[in-house]
């Protein structure tokens, strides 16, 4: 069977698993986002948190990936959950989320020193000036973190089929298992297209919430 004939013949197993790969992907990056631009803006306003957040986080970051997904077996299966994708997104929201958080701290740690003091000159509170003032020009670093998780995180996924979480590794491990060509190219070209969409995606989105000054 070559490769056209497997495609026409196998399309909405690949289709299944195509979108089962993004949804695991775009909930665990979704959940780092919710936490991590948190932790950031947390970490700006209260120094001494960055170090063991910052460093806790890039620990973490090392593990390797297979290794990461090992050790959340025996801690899921306390709850019945060893197997399966709730194991698979922690990891990954694990490794997505000290890109999302240093950027944060990064993007607001670097705003103008005249700009946040224009802001307390007409008296905006903390809150007031972080909603209307930096996180609007924090908006493209943050999104770099975003870009940057969800990039290598589509290919950390892959490797979440070992724990019977699905998506495009599930192709993967067939064609190892199977010594099948035909579905270790199409997995693997698939995981490399979804990364190169979302980056551009990503990208575009960035550069459409850049404050038009900025752009300049």
């Amino acid at each position: 069977m070559n490769l056209i004939q497997y495609l026409s013949s196998d399309w909405h197993n690949i289709l299944t698993l195509t979108l089962q790969h993004l949804k695991l992907v775009g909930i665990a990056v979704s959940l780092a986002i919710v936490i991590g631009v948190p932790l950031g803006i947390a970490i700006t306003r209260h120094r001494w948190l960055a170090t063991p957040l910052l460093g806790l986080a890039t620990v973490v970051l090392t593990l390797p990936s297979i290794a990461l997904f090992g050790l959340m077996i025996p801690v899921f299966s306390q709850f019945g959950a060893g197997i399966g994708p709730l194991p698979a997104i922690t990891a990954v929201f694990l490794y997505s989320l000290l890109p999302i958080m240093r950027n944060t701290f990064l993007a607001l740690d670097n705003i103008d020193s005249g700009i946040q003091e224009a802001g307390i000159g007409i008296g905006m509170t903390f809150w007031q000036r972080l909603r209307m003032v930096d996180l609007p020009l924090a908006v493209p670093v943050i999104l770099g973190g975003v870009r940057t998780a969800v990039v290598m995180n589509i290919g950390v996924m892959a490797i979440a089929a070992v724990i019977g979480a699905g998506g495009l590794g599930v192709l993967i491990l067939h064609a190892i298992s199977q010594s099948n060509m035909q579905k270790l190219v199409v997995g693997a070209v698939l995981i490399s297209l979804l990364a190169i969409v979302a980056d551009i995606l990503l990208q575009g989105l960035q550069r459409l919430l850049t404050p038009k000054g900025l752009q300049k």
